[in-house]
């Protein structure tokens, strides 16, 4: 049975009308805007946190700003008009439409998602810095060279884990493994 504070809150979001996940080197982000399109009111939150509200706007069009993440990123979240009375709404993110950020995002890190006794981690290699994040805090990690490569060696709670770099032999690439006790861990970087 539903309680006084759920019924709350579900009213309060009867206006949610744009949800998007934003991909960051700490994580991945939830955006969630309310539009009221009678009064005008918006409602932003950021991981379910609120961070604007304006109740009464007479302009029903028009953008906010914010920064998100530890790496404060500058998003701005566009409402626009379309016929017959309805609106479009999209973000941006660093100047760029929310997809051609994970695009080039995809390009630049590589993501995982490991569960290690009971606890998540996300780890991130940002390739351009040569930087780890795990859980949103960046790492120092020991580096060895080894042969066609480099091994950057840290631990994962208990666990031992591995960047490993290679040279594709196709195209020439570098190409990032991440080995959790030896074992293989897919990446999750966001492909859409």
């Amino acid at each position: 049975m539903a309680n006084k504070e759920d019924i709350k809150n579900f009213q309060s979001r009867s206006d949610l009308v744009a949800y998007w996940s934003v991909p960051l080197l700490d994580g991945v982000h939830t955006v969630e805007f309310e539009h009221g399109t009678t009064t005008g009111k918006r409602v932003l939150r950021l991981n379910g946190k609120e961070i604007y509200r304006k109740d009464w706007m007479f302009r029903l069009v028009g953008d906010v700003k914010f920064t998100l993440g530890k790496q404060e990123a500058k998003c701005e979240l566009r409402v626009d008009p379309i016929p017959y009375f309805c609106f479009s709404y999209s973000l941006y993110v660093d100047g760029k439409p929310l997809e051609k950020f994970v695009e080039k995002q995809n390009q630049a890190v590589k993501a995982w998602s490991i569960v290690e006794n009971g606890k998540r981690y996300r780890i991130v290699f940002d390739k351009p810095v040569m930087e780890i994040w795990m859980n949103g805090e960046i790492i120092e990690p020991e580096i060895d060279f080894i042969e066609k490569g480099t091994e950057m060696i840290f631990q994962i709670g208990e666990a031992e884990a591995k960047i490993k770099s290679k040279i594709s032999p196709e195209n020439k690439e570098v190409i990032y493994d991440l080995f959790v006790n030896n074992n293989l861990i897919e990446d999750d970087n966001f492909n859409e």
